[in-house]
């Protein structure tokens, strides 16, 4: 077959998956000779990568390629989403398409000229024809992380697998190996994500619906601010508690709902209370504590049992796709970037949210100095002084939940010593990146904790104008008990699902996409308790668990 016709009928084919890449490979050079093709003994065609020195390195198996293939992807166990390292004569490719179970296909390959040497003799059409595949060419580490984030959901694919074509991953190793290195990063914050999601999907749905009834009579607003000072709760807080009631009536204080015990025991009444944890053992935070008259924030997805203990409270979508669908279809929520997985990052983003210029940070740790856990007032310790018995006293049980991480590590230095996690090690680098990125400036008093690396801007790098938003609700565009019947109606259309969940998610309607996008932490929740789960039949157990709650909400009323 004439070359340039072989390889337009490629770059026609691929055009479905990525037109972009097809504009890069019809100005690639095809005649720099950096591969050529030889024959299998069976008379495959085989593609070979050729060196500096002109020698040439054949990609796939001289006996039997395409057995070679599919026993290396029979290897495979538990994944549906897989990374191809290398795309070759797209063997490796076909094998995993034609596999049951995989789900998602990315190949990763290098070098743009060669890959278009590959199209002008050899056919790719089969597998670009797969609404399954995707390509990536010469992507930077940010390209790879945002495609891989796009595609792969694991409740829905289960497992992610790595699969390298071999003889082009040894040629080359300067691409290749970073590559390795920036895919175990970025799944190792996926399987993070999956494990909170696995564990809360079910409670934050169940919560999340709870709270749009009671959001519906809440229409407090609150005017901007512009200083901030954002209490956390660790040990280091009962030091700055002085400095704290000194510069009270400076800024506009908001307490975390850890640190809220500690400030009310010393006299100190927050301005704000902020709380995104969805566990109910977040109402031990507010217990014996009057906090009626204060405005509390809290994430659609929070215990609705917090949202009684004050009168002034003001829900936010924390990017939960319910909340953000229940702002799209019922009623508009401010939004918070609560990304940072935990309260004082959610503090930092509500202060941004208002208007603030200038942050102060007390109590952020990130660290247990000296071996202690929380500020003394904190809920912590009553709670477990309530639990303790002869046999097993309160300190043996802080000592559990102090010892129990095994990525727990004790770190020096010439001021003070501590232990570190690797939670709390991420929650704190999450903090330092969004001080970069906020349009204020930030300070956090020094304490026993790792230190905070936050570069404190100069009055110059912020921005002079800043658009400055009232935090309030929109009008509600129905009753919450008719949005949540009608959502619970829009679950039960969900069409069955009968082929691969791309194709499935294709034939949806945008309305359909945007309510199936919302069950998927349910999914990861239902799916970790049984991993071997049809996906057909645990979309269905899904769309059941979904309905069954908002169903028995109103039942109950």
């Amino acid at each position: 077959m004439d070359k340039q016709f072989l390889f337009e009928r490629n770059l026609l084919s691929l055009s479905r998956v990525d037109p972009v890449l097809c504009s890069r490979l019809s100005a690639a050079e095809t005649t720099l000779g950096r591969c050529r093709f030889v024959e299998s003994r069976e008379g495959k065609p085989l593609p070979a990568w050729v060196d500096a020195q002109g020698c040439a390195h054949t990609l796939h198996s001289l006996a039997s390629p395409e057995k070679e293939a599919y026993r290396l992807v029979s290897t495979i166990k538990g994944a549906g989403f897989v990374i191809l390292l290398g795309l070759g004569a797209g063997y490796y490719a076909e094998a995993a398409l034609c596999s049951p179970g995989i789900e998602q296909l990315l190949v990763i390959d290098f070098d743009i000229n060669a890959i278009a040497e590959l199209f002008c003799y050899h056919e790719y059409i089969k597998i670009f024809n797969d609404e399954r595949f995707n390509i990536l060419i010469d992507p930077s580490p940010e390209e790879v992380r945002q495609k891989i984030l796009g595609l792969y959901q694991p409740a829905l694919h289960g497992g992610l697998s790595v699969l390298p074509l071999r003889p082009r991953v040894d040629f080359d190793h300067a691409h290749f190996v970073p590559l390795a290195e920036t895919i175990k990063t970025l799944v190792e914050s996926i399987a993070e994500d999956y494990s909170v999601q696995s564990c809360f999907g079910r409670r934050w749905f169940s919560n999340i619906i709870h709270n749009c009834i009671l959001s519906e009579s809440k229409n407090n607003i609150l005017p901007p601010i512009s200083t901030a000072a954002i209490c956390a709760a660790g040990p280091s807080l009962d030091e700055q508690i002085p400095v704290i009631k000194h510069e009270r009536n400076t800024s506009f204080l908001i307490a975390t709902d850890t640190s809220l015990p500690a400030l009310l025991s010393a006299d100190i009444v927050p301005d704000a209370i902020i709380s995104i944890d969805c566990q109910h053992i977040s109402y031990y935070h507010f217990i014996g504590n009057t906090v009626q008259s204060i405005p509390l924030f809290l994430d659609l997805a929070s215990p609705p049992l917090i949202a009684g203990r004050s009168s002034k409270i003001f829900f936010f979508s924390g990017g939960h796709p319910l909340t953000n669908y229940i702002s799209a279809c019922y009623r508009k929520f401010p939004v918070l970037d609560t990304s940072g997985a935990n309260v004082t990052y959610a503090g930092v983003t509500l202060a941004e949210k208002l208007g603030a210029r200038r942050i102060r940070i007390f109590g952020a740790d990130f660290a247990y100095p000296h071996g202690a856990a929380y500020s003394r007032g904190a809920y912590f310790y009553p709670f477990f002084l309530r639990r303790q018995t002869r046999l097993a006293p309160a300190e043996s049980m802080l000592n559990s939940f102090l010892y129990k991480s095994p990525s727990l590590r004790r770190i020096e230095n010439e001021y003070t010593w501590y232990y570190e996690t690797k939670s709390l090690m991420h929650y704190r680098r999450r903090l330092e990146e969004k001080s970069k990125k906020i349009d204020a400036c930030i300070m956090s008093e020094k304490g026993g904790g790792a230190p905070l690396m936050i570069i404190p801007k100069k009055q110059s790098d912020i921005s002079a104008f800043k658009t400055i938003n009232i935090f309030a609700s929109g009008r509600p565009l129905c009753g919450a008990k008719e949005f949540l019947l009608n959502y619970a109606k829009s679950i039960k259309s969900l069409p069955a699902l009968k082929e691969n969940i791309i194709r499935y998610t294709i034939n949806l309607s945008q309305e359909q996409k945007q309510v199936f996008i919302t069950l998927l932490p349910v999914a990861a929740a239902i799916r970790y308790r049984r991993n071997e789960y049809v996906i057909s039949a645990m979309l269905e157990d899904v769309k059941s668990f979904c309905i069954s709650k908002i169903e028995s909400l109103f039942k109950m009323r």
